[in-house]
């Protein structure tokens, strides 16, 4: 580890599942919610939580995540046990985004009262779609009317819900798709978050794909449906504030803008990513081995790769002393806008609707800036 600078996000792992979806590649395992791995794998959390208090690492967090897996399927007994931890180890205020992720087939009343009061102020249903019959091809375990009451319910406590909406699944057309967003916004949440279905490698999906069972992600159809999802969105209220990411004003994801704007983070559980660095150096670390190392000119580079993942894209001030460095990064910006990938509007560098659909071109020609 190096000397780095203080922690500002915390993201906390919990790896298990009711159900592991056919299409998952995370670190997660399906077991029952009470199961005694369960209780000794929070117990571990717990014990991680306090070492990090401590060590002075949590001194500084303005962001809190708990993913997984589905936080909520480990129940309220133990999500109760590490946030009442948390709230002791840190300063836990109302300030502070504590974000949680939850699937409708796990979350009660009573569960959404308790993380309430123990601090959570931002909940993240993993919906996907209110269609029964896109949810059964994805696998999940809800259905449409599971996952409306899930919403439902969240929202009679949390002003900041948000959902995750998956488009480009086999069966599902574009007019499918915009009711999914349309039904988002009848429901009331504060962000939506909309992902293209992809096919991993050594996944179920995988398999069928490769069985001719079932026919591959289609890109062109997934980058029709992201490109129809403003439409619904920006006339309700929503702005896109990151590449698969809107939400009305006030309601962005700090923890997520964390990540992509140079922020150093703390990762505790299995699969956890820490990001440690100071002026010089960016180092992550996963399971106590590191998983990448960037000098200063990489960590610029990286930087300005990510920033155009989000809607404030890159300012003039920001590119001109990148280019100190790396002095290519403004011929590369320039091509960028001459492609119409990006546009040049008020001193910043912002990805255009072409840029956000083709962000693996734009993401790689800045990239390749980093040897």
């Amino acid at each position: 580890m190096i000397e780095h600078d203080p922690y500002r996000a915390l993201y906390i792992h919990i790896p298990f599942c009711a159900h592991r979806c056919a299409y998952c590649d995370f670190a997660t395992s399906a077991v029952p919610g009470d199961a005694a791995e369960v209780g000794e794998y929070i117990e571990r959390l717990i014990l991680d939580i306090r070492r990090a208090s401590k060590a002075g690492d949590l001194a500084s967090i303005e962001t809190v995540y708990i993913g997984g897996g589905t936080p909520s399927h480990v129940g309220s007994k133990h999500l109760s046990n590490l946030l009442y931890t948390l709230g002791v180890s840190m300063n836990l205020t109302t300030e502070v985004e504590c974000s949680m992720e939850a699937n409708p087939e796990s979350l009660t009343p009573e569960l959404v009262r308790d993380i309430y009061a123990l601090g959570v102020n931002r909940l993240s249903i993993g919906v996907q779609s209110f269609d029964d019959g896109i949810l059964r091809t994805v696998d999940r375990v809800h259905d449409g009317q599971a996952a409306r009451a899930a919403v439902a319910m969240a929202r009679e406590r949390f002003d900041n819900v948000s959902i995750d909406l998956m488009c480009g699944i086999p069966g599902q057309t574009p007019d499918m798709f915009l009711s999914d967003v349309s039904e988002a916004v009848r429901l009331g949440v504060a962000h939506v978050s909309v992902y293209p279905l992809s096919i991993e490698e050594g996944t179920p999906f995988d398999r069928l794909v490769e069985e001719g069972r079932m026919r591959d992600a289609n890109q062109d159809e997934e980058a029709l449906m992201m490109g129809m999802a403003p439409n619904v969105l920006e006339p309700e209220g929503f702005h896109r504030y990151e590449v698969a990411s809107y939400a009305r004003d006030g309601f962005e994801c700090r923890h997520n803008k964390a990540y992509w704007t140079g922020v150093p983070y703390l990762g505790l559980g299995v699969s956890a990513v820490t990001m440690d660095q100071d002026a010089s150096h960016r180092v992550r670390v996963q399971d106590g081995a590191v998983v990448d190392e960037l000098d200063r000119r990489q960590m610029v580079v990286e930087d300005l790769m990510m920033r155009m993942r989000m809607a404030q894209g890159v300012s003039e001030e920001e590119l001109r002393a990148a280019a100190l460095l790396v002095p290519r990064a403004l011929e590369v910006f320039h091509s960028l806008v001459r492609d119409r990938l990006v546009r040049k509007e008020e001193g910043r560098y912002r990805p255009t609707l072409g840029g956000w659909l083709l962000g693996n071109e734009v993401y790689g020609r800045i990239y390749e800036l980093a040897p």
